[in-house]
């Protein structure tokens, strides 16, 4: 797919304008096309289905379509026409099966995580929702205003909490930059890590690989408090720190292998934390430029839910761009 577009998602709110421009750096960076594409509303395709019907010449060809007139203004194009390397796409039919069709032949669909039609309490639009559940590339999601990122000092914090015990001593400036990646040694799909690494490879910057592990709960404490657990270091060895930590370094270090191989220009943070793998990269969105996660366990069942709980609760609430990354497996 190297000559695949970056797709942009609009509807003309401010939330797709955010998803806009997002997607506009992101071609530059890949050097490929960008495809703005906008799902027609339901009145402008009745409108096109009602004239087809009626062969009625008197009638305008085409339906007014004010976004398209709004994607023109913004991307400052002269006269008629987009500027080059810029297309448009008026899609009919609702609005996930329209973008799932479409992202077929995308190198990413970029959206934002509210349309016109959502409550302003919600955090993540139900459409947002099912492209990224279904599409058959990576769906980024760009949150909106009220989710952006905080401050240098809580990005800061944040990136420390994040690579705590992984050496991350890096600068705000630089941490805030990162692109940081959920891995399950033994689960999470090479496709995923690949497009992580991908992009912090055009961004020229660092990947921060984040995994958890569970704190097991003290046997002395289950009878009276089944929810109490242990500190980590309770579970330290030989004052060396904790083995679970060790072991999922060692585990992600046997398989990020291959990737540094493949990309030994782009630097590597590995960070294995105690707690909820959703919890970890939502502090870490604090700091990032992007977070990637596989889109659901590679072995689910027919019962299983489209996208996998992790991938569902950082969409829900992290605080900067989240991509939702598929595998050449999945069901599409």
């Amino acid at each position: 797919m190297s000559n695949a577009p970056v797709i942009a998602a609009v509807d003309g709110s401010e939330h797709s304008l955010r998803a806009l421009e997002w997607a506009r750096k992101e071609a530059v960076r890949h050097d490929c096309g960008l495809l703005v594409a906008h799902v027609l509303p339901d009145h402008a395709q009745l409108y096109a289905g009602r004239r087809a019907s009626l062969h009625d010449a008197s009638e305008p060809a085409e339906f007014a379509d004010p976004v398209r007139d709004w994607v023109r203004s913004l991307l400052g194009a002269d006269g008629p026409g987009l500027p080059e390397g810029v297309t448009y796409e008026a899609l009919e039919g609702s609005v996930p099966e329209a973008l799932r069709v479409i992202g077929s032949r995308a190198r990413m669909l970029v959206m934002g995580s509210r349309g016109r039609g959502g409550f302003a309490s919600l955090l993540l639009g139900s459409s947002s929702r099912a492209v990224a559940s279904t599409a058959a590339c990576p769906v980024v999601v760009v949150p909106h205003a009220e989710r952006g990122a905080a401050d240098a000092e809580a990005g800061a914090e944040a990136g420390a909490e994040a690579g705590a015990g992984a050496g991350a001593d890096d600068d705000a400036e630089q941490s805030a930059g990162r692109v940081v990646v959920g891995l399950h040694a033994a689960e999470t799909p090479d496709d995923v890590l690949t497009f992580a690494f991908t992009e912090a490879a055009v961004r020229g910057t660092t990947v921060q690989v984040v995994s958890a592990y569970a704190i097991p709960p003290s046997p002395s404490l289950v009878i009276d408090s089944p929810f109490a657990v242990i500190p980590p270091e309770g579970l330290a060895d030989e004052g060396d720190g904790v083995p679970a930590e060790r072991e999922m370094l060692r585990s992600q270090t046997e398989r990020l292998a291959p990737l540094r191989e493949r990309f030994p220009d782009v630097p590597v943070e590995q960070a294995a934390v105690p707690g909820d793998p959703a919890g970890r990269l939502v502090i870490a969105s604090r700091a990032a430029a992007l977070v990637v996660v596989g889109r659901h366990h590679p072995r689910r069942t027919a019962m299983s839910l489209a996208i996998g709980s992790v991938a569902h609760a950082v969409l829900h609430h992290a605080h900067g761009p989240v991509a939702v990354v598929p595998t050449l497996k999945d069901d599409v």
